[in-house]
């Protein structure tokens, strides 16, 4: 049996950005969860560099950033 891969599936992770973040700009980052890890880039340099974060690291970051 042949499945053929439908062309609008995309292995791009969805990125999000903060809703804190205006829409001048200035100094953002996005965020994308998968199966692995969540993913954040700055948000403009989207071919940029990509930090990988496992999920309990980044549960226990966001828990230390919303105490201060």
């Amino acid at each position: 049996m042949n499945a053929a891969v439908s062309e609008s599936v995309s292995t791009e992770p969805a990125w999000f950005k903060s809703s804190y973040s205006g829409a001048e700009g200035g100094q953002c980052l996005e965020v994308a969860a998968t199966s692995e890890a969540v993913l954040v880039r700055d948000s403009k340099r989207r071919v940029g560099p990509v930090l990988a974060v496992g999920a309990s690291a980044w549960a226990d970051f966001v828990r230390m950033a919303a105490e201060r």
